[in-house]
């Protein structure tokens, strides 16, 4: 069950920001091959002296960080198809490829709780991690 956290300096419409959740939310299930059902995603929108990016980023009020939480075992073309698949769909709202910041954190199973407070090594989880 992936979760991600966007932290972004920009304010957007609503549309705009339930536009930008659906696109994370969607190359997460695209690229690790998870349910749709699976959706935990948190937007955090800073003001701009409270959140700085890469000084080579062409449009810095358009700076994006995006923190993915998954379990271990998803391959590198799996991440790498993850990272291509955000950087061009955000591109479609503006924001510059060299703007956006994805870190990816694999925590252990028995790190993650779900479903009523179970451990995810003690539950099954209906989908496969090694994609």
């Amino acid at each position: 069950m992936p979760s991600a956290i966007i932290d972004i300096r920009r304010s957007y419409t609503q549309d705009e920001e339930l536009c930008l959740l659906d696109i994370v939310h969607g190359c997460i299930v695209e690229a690790f091959r998870v349910s749709p059902v699976h959706r935990n995603l948190t937007l955090n929108v800073h003001a701009p002296h409270r959140l700085q990016g890469r000084t080579d980023c062409p449009a810095p009020e358009y700076v994006t960080n995006i923190s993915i939480f998954v379990l271990p075992g998803r391959s590198l073309a799996a991440k790498r198809r993850l990272y291509r698949l955000l950087v061009s769909r955000l591109e479609t709202l503006g924001i510059p490829p060299a703007c956006v910041l994805v870190r990816l954190h694999e925590l252990p199973p028995e790190n993650f709780a779900v479903r009523g407070g179970q451990a995810i090594c003690d539950i099954e989880l209906g989908y496969p991690v090694d994609v």
